[in-house]
């Protein structure tokens, strides 16, 4: 036997360890193998490989990391579309979606039985396997169309780069959930603490940041892990299964993990029972974070009987939702912080106490008149929630438990970075620092003004801006485009190539639209659609400043609200000075004609709700204005139709109640001209 067949033969056999190695550690819990053996078997393997490179298989374990970083993500059409679910919030609606489902398709679905899984808050991926082996992974994307994460996918130890067994069909896709565990977490942050970078909100933000990372080797730091819920198949392909519960005991027997806590039952009581057990028994034992439980009709051949709703929601599917999480602690202390546009607004101090599997130390408390109709004292005992894994807020006190010792709160007279007197205007809310300059606006306004709905810097984090802030390198937004790579290597955390790709993303945001810009400014009231409606009306950043308050209230949806925190802004000294800076640097003051004359949507009045998949608020509004339509604030029976993503609120329900047109992100970019979404597999 040759030399190449002996290496050969030794590598696919390190291959076979390593991988059942792996299966054993983070799938089954009950590793047979040290750290120093796999240590040591994976060396050897790498040595093969680098000797012989013809040896390096698409599965083998050495592939998880060692992809160099991308410049952008591709994109990547699903087999078939990933879809959301329905919710139900407590037992009699779940019995309404079985009562519905009965009128559909008859009694047989109460004889059918249902399965149950837990609802993973993570980041819904795809992960395509042919012949057995791992050859694409992506994100949900708008459910047709995701992101391209395969590199960044294979770092997750728990995703097989080659299914165990047989019996998989030659192509098809994994759906499931990418989440981080509670304490891998919070080891996480704790590194971040002492490294002085800024820590994440969420395990659900922090796993679905890391999926999009460029870098393969930012995402193989995160403590990331896989949950499998669903197998999909080309159209007319057979899936190798008849139940839903088959399919999750398929997709454990190839090596995917798959959720603990699965059950099949035969009665909807059943399953209500299995849900309150759920929330008040089993989820405190998890290390992840879930918002409630899955309920699917078990038969496959029902489910493609009942279909899917409007190209979004699948009859045959609906997400238990549970109650937020609330717990009991004391408030600390009152303070106060300063926003990007002046507001300045109370957050609480709190004993820390532990909420859903993370420990809450701040949380928000609104606006000032907020704390005063609570009835919020400093020294309370309060109840606080984290509902959905979003920043933490106080509910209000339990005044039974006052002993005399609590203290009244009021909101200072002077601003607490600039000691500039607070302003109110009349029927707000909250109070504002009317000085732009104010050090507190600075950060924010800076993080604000680089972010993706503004002008866009790649690679110019909050980390980042903190350390040029503190390094005297960057005042305000027009010194970002002064940055020079000799300013940037000095810096920690700054090399050669990182400091070039930074200054050259910079150099690129410069060419943003007139909107852009006025988004980023940080302008009170104006966000990202009346900062559209401004650029288009006036064209340019001169015409825009120079502009009166009756020019600005002739462009329809702009009232005196905007128009005269525009002229405010505009006559204030410091922007003037800020302008003339931005001019100096070569930033783009003009926005480019869009709007496609007889659009798609002429004449349409658009509302959009909630989060949508792939498009911003900002981008969702310029596709529209683009096609001739008009985006609205608030619902009414003049509204065409709305744009609903996850978390709809009441404007949904307004619309429901008026008889209108409820569509999703898929289906506006078929509107407007780009792919529909088709019914197929589910994603949460």
């Amino acid at each position: 036997m040759s030399d190449l067949h002996t290496a050969a033969a030794r590598a696919a056999t390190l291959r076979e360890q390593i991988e059942r190695a792996i299966h054993e550690y983070f799938v089954l819990d009950q590793p047979t193998l040290s750290d120093q053996e796999y240590d040591r078997l994976f060396r050897e393997l790498q040595a093969l490989e680098s000797e012989h490179p013809e040896l390096r298989t698409p599965d083998s374990p050495t592939r998880r990391v060692g992809t160099p970083p991308q410049s952008q993500l591709a994109k990547h059409e699903h087999l078939v579309p990933m879809l959301s679910l329905g919710n139900a919030f407590d037992d009699d609606e779940l019995r309404a979606w079985e009562d519905r489902l009965v009128r559909l398709a008859g009694d047989e679905i109460r004889r059918a039985g249902y399965t149950t899984e837990l609802k993973i808050d993570g980041a819904a991926v795809s992960l395509t396997y042919e012949g057995g082996i791992l050859v694409r992974g992506a994100t949900r994307g708008n459910g047709t169309i995701g992101e391209d994460v395969t590199a960044n996918l294979r770092t997750i130890r728990q995703i097989p780069l080659r299914l165990r067994g047989n019996g998989h069909p030659p192509r098809m896709e994994i759906r499931g959930e990418v989440y981080m565990p509670f304490d891998g977490f919070e080891r996480m942050n704790e590194e971040r603490v002492s490294e002085g970078a800024p820590v994440f909100a969420n395990p659900r933000n922090a796993a679905a940041g890391a999926l999009r990372q460029l870098d393969p080797a930012v995402s193989a730091a995160r403590p990331l892990r896989f949950f499998g819920y669903a197998m999909a198949v080309p159209p007319g392909v057979p899936l190798p299964v008849r139940t839903q519960f088959a399919a999750l005991e398929a997709i454990a027997a190839w090596g995917i993990p798959v959720a603990p806590h699965r059950a099949r039952f035969d009665s909807l009581d059943a399953v209500a029972a299995w849900a309150h057990r759920l929330e008040h028994e089993l989820r405190a034992g998890l290390n992840f974070a879930i918002d409630g439980g899955v309920v699917k009709v078990d038969q496959l051949t029902l489910q493609e009987e009942l279909g899917v709703v409007g190209g979004r929601e699948p009859r045959w599917a609906i997400a238990r939702k549970f109650a937020p999480d609330i717990a009991t602690t004391r408030l600390l202390a009152i303070e106060v912080n300063v926003g990007r546009t002046g507001a300045v607004n109370p957050y609480a101090q709190l004993e820390p106490v532990e909420i859903g599997g993370a420990t809450v130390k701040l949380a928000t408390l609104h606006n000032e008149a907020y704390v005063h109709g609570k009835d919020l004292r400093v020294g309370d005992w309060v109840q606080v929630k984290r509902a959905g894994e979003v920043i933490p807020q106080v509910i209000g006190p339990i005044p039974e438990r006052r002993d005399g010792s609590e203290q009244t709160w009021s909101m200072p007279a002077k601003c607490p970075a600039c000691d500039t007197l607070i302003e109110r205007e009349e029927g707000e809310a909250a109070a504002y620092c009317p000085n732009v300059a104010c050090p507190g606006r600075r950060l924010e306004g800076l993080v604000h003004f680089a972010s993706r709905g503004a002008i866009d810097v790649r690679g110019l984090s909050y980390a980042r801006i903190s350390q040029l802030v503190e390094a005297g390198l960057v005042e305000d937004v027009a010194d970002i485009f002064a940055l020079r790579v000799d300013d940037l290597v000095p810096l920690e955390r700054f090399a050669e190539k990182s400091a070039e790709n930074l200054v050259a993303a910079i150099a690129e945001s410069k060419t943003r639209p007139l909107a852009r810009l006025v988004n980023g400014l940080g302008i009170r009231h104006v966000g990202d659609a009346s900062a559209q409606l401004l650029a288009r009306h006036f064209g340019t950043l001169d015409r825009l400043a120079a502009a009166s308050k009756e020019e600005i209230l002739a462009i329809r949806g702009i009232g005196d609200e905007i128009a005269d925190a525009v002229v405010a802004f505009f006559g204030d000294a410091s922007v003037r000075r800020l302008v003339r800076k931005l001019r100096e640097r070569g930033v783009n003051f003009t926005e480019p004609e869009a709007v496609v004359e007889g659009g798609a949507l002429a004449g349409k009045t658009v509302v959009i709700t909630g989060t949508l998949p792939t498009l911003s608020r900002a981008d969702a509004t310029r596709l529209i204005e683009s096609q001739g339509g008009r985006v609205t604030s608030s619902v009414s029976r003049a509204t065409s139709f709305l744009v609903a993503g996850d978390e709809a609120g009441s404007k949904l329900d307004k619309a429901k109640a008026l008889g209108i047109d409820v569509i999703d992100e898929a289906e506006l970019l078929r509107r407007t001209g780009r792919p529909s979404q088709m019914p197929g597999e589910l994603a949460r």
